[in-house]
């Protein structure tokens, strides 16, 4: 989750109607050639020297790569009750999750081989930092060897209340919370049928991304029996916020459905004078009519609304731009293949128009139960009368096509089908990231997962 770079300015205009929600996300819209890729990536930092994972306070920490950073490569610090949690600059931000996972959220920029020449570069001064503390990172979607025990918990206030809220919804919310880290691709829409049909396709393709980018099948020192156990533990998190949005689908969908739903999701918290006051379970609705148990008598904010839809997590999500959230984190060369991936779907009209002939049929049923399968079973689930492998094959033509129509070109004169090559790999074999691993761990490794903390560290 994105760590606000400001705070709640208490002057600001209140919200009285829901006209104003609507806009809101209707003022995202932006002409083509303004669209930009943001991509986003979480990692878990461990101790080399234990393979524990880092703390957020001593020699070999969080907090003192913070600083370092900061000193280092002149990010400015972001603070919360005398606590550095994360950084900006340039309009990206380093921020915490829960568990000490680090994440970089990207500036918004106009090709994959800006977004990926961004990451490089975190990873570098990341790497440049940790390593005379003894620190480095870990590339996967779930936590291999630590408890929920063993995991620190960042000093954010919003994180206290989002734990003890998340036993009372689902039996995975704090796996999610502290053991979990994903890789996301935010893209831009032109209007409100443009958004529509990116939301619809990203939907249904979702599962996809999740089967090609499964790299999440270990826990606590053994094999999960997945191969995106981080996509499994978002089924059982907490219903009201996460999904397939089924809704999307409906005649009319438009941007007020969206805020309908939003509206209807239960409150974390709301963000007043540096603290987060507990709203958990409470209505935003009630907020906007002013009788929100917490603040009595007060009302939203816009800035109130954005901590809101921040808080929403389904499978793509809908802020003034999309976010696609079905992809386990991996190695660099897969971060920048995932917004190739979506954006040589989602940003070529004729991939994108191809893309919807290509699961406009799929229904509710066929697309949920698709989700649910793909954890397990990855690219051999079924899908009607094929699998997730054929439509990942098919989708992949769409893309490699798309990236050549948008011709963006890095010094090399190399478009961005370049960042390609592992997916097509992937399709082509069967094998997604994970088999590769369990490969590895009854193979090389005879089952000790020491060996990935080596082979799959940045």
């Amino acid at each position: 989750m994105t760590t606000p770079t400001r705070e709640v300015d208490e002057a600001a205009p209140r919200i009285h109607d829901v006209r104003e929600l609507v806009e809101r996300l209707a003022n995202g819209a932006k002409p083509a050639a303004e669209w930009r890729i943001g991509t986003e990536h979480e990692k878990f930092g461990f101790v080399e020297s234990t393979l524990s994972p880092l703390p957020y306070e001593g020699p070999a920490s969080i907090s003192a790569l913070l600083n370092g950073l900061a000193d280092a490569y002149d990010w400015s610090p972001i603070q919360e009750n005398g606590h550095i949690i994360g950084l900006k600059k340039n309009g990206a931000s380093i921020s915490l999750e829960p568990g000490g996972q680090f994440e970089l959220s990207g500036a918004p920029l106009e090709n994959v081989h800006e977004t990926c020449s961004e990451i490089s570069d975190h990873l570098r001064e990341t790497t440049a930092v940790a390593e005379p503390m003894g620190a480095a990172f870990l590339g996967l979607g779930f936590s291999p060897i630590w408890s929920l025990e063993q995991t620190p918990m960042m000093p954010k206030g919003r994180y206290g209340i989002m734990r003890s809220y998340m036993t009372k919804v689902g039996r995975l919310g704090r796996e999610m919370m502290f053991r979990s880290c994903t890789v996301q691709s935010n893209l831009d829409f032109g209007s409100e049928a443009d958004m529509t049909t990116k939301l619809r396709v990203s939907l249904a393709l979702q599962p996809i991304a999740t089967a090609l980018f499964a790299n999440s099948p270990f826990a606590e020192g053994r094999t999960n029996g997945f191969r995106s156990y981080r996509s499994h533990v978002w089924t059982d998190t907490d219903p009201d916020r996460t999904g397939m949005l089924p809704f999307a689908f409906d005649e009319g969908f438009g941007f007020e459905q969206y805020v309908d739903y939003a509206l209807d999701v239960p409150m974390y918290f709301a963000r007043r004078g540096g603290r987060y006051v507990d709203c958990s379970g409470q209505s935003f609705r009630d907020f906007m009519a002013g009788k929100l148990p917490a603040l009595p008598g007060e009302y939203p904010a816009m800035d109130d609304f954005d901590d809101h839809l921040s808080t929403i997590f389904p499978e793509v999500r809908l802020k003034t731009f999309l976010e696609m959230r079905g992809a386990d984190a991996g190695p660099q060369s897969r971060l920048c293949a995932l917004s190739a991936f979506w954006a040589g779907l989602l940003y070529d009209a004729t991939s994108l128009n191809d893309a919807w002939e290509m699961v406009k049929d799929w229904t509710a049923a066929d697309r949920q139960a698709m989700r649910l399968a793909v954890p397990a079973m990855g690219l051999g689930t079924p899908i009607r009368n094929t699998t997730v492998q054929a439509v990942a094959r098919d989708a992949m033509k769409l893309v490699r096509a798309g990236l050549k129509r948008r011709n963006r070109l890095n010094g090399n004169g190399d478009d961005e089908t370049v960042f390609l090559n592992e997916l097509d790999e992937i399709v082509q074999s069967g094998l997604s990231p994970a088999d590769r691993l369990l490969a590895k761990y009854r193979g090389e490794w005879k089952g000790d997962l020491r060996h990935v903390f080596r082979d799959v560290r940045f």
